[in-house]
């Protein structure tokens, strides 16, 4: 049995992790990147990409400088950001679906129920689990042609089954 439905990454989250690995991507270059220079090296909206970067920061996977030559840096090597890291920062706990946990607020009322919810939640853990598995050094390596292959740059290529 295969599935054809897809598991969405929300635009906030894609956003984010293409801004992180901007930034990653550069991180060597002299002193912090504006959103400017962000923005036209992404393609990415700069008042909505300023509105992300907040939330990088408020969830400590950036720094800011103010002033003449302020900007973006990141707050951490990228080898200890992951992509899930970066996606809950934006879009908030990852999860298949808000249905609740199994036996709270009268969640198992009706027939099968527990059983979807706790599949529901098996399956947001793998979600979680694998968008961890891969960091912003990662995607770097991966940016720059040096990925070596193995199952996780091979999972990156393959489509859902």
């Amino acid at each position: 049995m295969s599935y054809h439905g897809k598991v969405k990454v929300s635009t906030r989250g894609d956003y984010a992790s293409r801004a992180l690995l901007s930034l990653a991507l550069h991180q060597d270059d002299s002193g912090p990147t504006s959103v400017k220079e962000i923005a036209e090296r992404t393609g990415l909206p700069q008042p909505y990409l300023e509105q992300i970067l907040l939330a990088l920061k408020g969830a400590g996977l950036v720094r800011s400088k103010r002033g003449m030559g302020g900007g973006y840096v990141l707050a951490r090597p990228p080898g200890e950001i992951s992509l899930g890291q970066i996606v809950s920062a934006v879009d908030g706990p990852i999860v298949a679906g808000d249905f609740g946990r199994p036996h709270e607020n009268g969640a198992c009322d009706h027939e099968g129920q527990c059983v979807l919810l706790a599949v529901w939640a098996d399956v947001g853990e793998h979600m979680r689990e694998h968008l961890d598995s891969f960091t912003l050094a990662d995607m770097v390596r991966r940016a720059r042609g040096s990925a070596t292959e193995d199952s996780r740059t091979r999972s990156l290529a393959a489509p859902l089954a």
